[in-house]
């Protein structure tokens, strides 16, 4: 991180990942920055009302003004208005947990969830709105790489890497050449599939977001829950009904000022970059 603003943002995205709070030793050890840099940091943020410091000497957790704004940034935008009937009702054709993620300058962001699960066995993240989707791992990831030109598609693995830094599951692609082929079915298929990759026990599907006048896609829309429950029988029955909410979305999405402003052909290049 060389600027100071990129190292504000820096801590903030790492902290975001944190609610209960880190100290100044766990932010510099982990992104790498002096610890006198990171306190200045943290004391800046701190007088903007973004972060506070839980007592004197302790940790430095978020505020909610950061939340506040992101939130409201994607009521104004008419993101989550359009969004969120759409999913609650396929949440409860599936019965399971949906998300919707969004393509943005090259990365892949969960925006919006609706839980359909009403058993004690149900994947239920909590944590994940907001969080970059790790593409090599996830069924939105795979959906997404399987319809964007390889170029691209090689050049944002490269940028995030084929491991997730965190707990993945044991059937995460563990070469290029592996996730290739799990592409190339996806393509195929016309749906991605992710079992016990992202997470252990956990399973999902996902299909793109697909709109007219829309050079590439507007973001991914995945089916998940517990692996044990992710037939390949039951995946057959709920693609019709999420390739079906896909296209509603899509149908709906330019009523959005947030998505309209993607039918540029600069937001093309900016994902290409």
């Amino acid at each position: 991180m060389s600027s100071a603003l990129e190292k504000s943002l820096g801590l903030l995205e790492r902290m975001a990942q944190t609610p209960q709070g880190m100290s100044v030793s766990q932010l510099s050890e982990e992104l790498e920055l002096p610890a006198s840099g990171v306190h200045r940091q943290l004391q800046e943020l701190s007088r903007l009302g973004y972060v506070r410091q839980e007592q004197s000497q302790g940790n430095y957790t978020l505020t909610i003004r950061l939340a506040a704004v992101g939130l409201g940034f994607l009521g104004r935008s008419g993101v989550t208005d359009i969004a969120q009937p759409i999913l609650d009702r396929l949440a409860r054709e599936a019965g399971e947990l949906i998300r919707l993620s969004v393509f943005d300058s090259g990365r892949l962001t969960w925006v919006a969830v609706a839980q359909g699960a009403t058993s004690s066995l149900r994947y239920d993240p909590g944590r994940e709105q907001g969080v970059v989707v790790h593409l090599a791992s996830s069924a939105g990831g795979r959906a997404l790489l399987a319809r964007l030109p390889e170029r691209m598609a090689l050049a944002m693995l490269g940028e995030q890497g084929l491991e997730p830094d965190f707990k993945h599951g044991s059937k995460a692609p563990k070469s290029i050449a592996e996730l290739m082929n799990i592409l190339e079915t996806t393509r195929k298929r016309g749906y991605s599939v992710a079992i016990d990759s992202y997470l252990q026990g956990m399973a999902a599907m996902a299909v793109t977001i697909e709109a007219k006048g829309h050079e590439l896609p507007l973001g991914c829309l995945s089916i998940a829950g517990p692996s044990v429950r992710f037939t390949e029988q039951r995946i057959e029955e709920l693609h019709p009904a999420l390739s079906a909410a896909a296209n509603e979305l899509g149908q709906a999405a330019n009523a959005s000022h947030y998505f309209a402003a993607f039918r540029s052909p600069s937001f093309a290049e900016r994902g290409a970059a």
